[in-house]
């Protein structure tokens, strides 16, 4: 799941270097840390958060394989 999301998100950035992704294992659940430049943040987020909605909802179906919950938290 963590080379999903960084793939999604460097392709949305301007400085797709900077892009990194942290991932928190619990017993049934994943947190996925996305840090991205300050500047790219918008980008992310977007529209009353219409792109950061979406990248959760392809993170969600990605991980119904997976039986296993995956949360993204995006860090400024």
């Amino acid at each position: 799941m963590k080379e999903l999301i960084t793939k999604i998100a460097q392709a949305l950035v301007d400085k797709p270097e900077v892009v990194s992704v942290d991932e928190i294992h619990g017993e049934h659940t994943t947190v996925l840390k996305l840090n991205v430049d300050k500047s790219d943040l918008g980008k992310i987020i977007g529209k009353k958060g219409n792109t950061a909605r979406a990248i959760r909802t392809l993170l969600s179906a990605a991980s119904g394989k997976a039986q296993r919950r995956h949360f993204l938290e995006i860090v400024e």
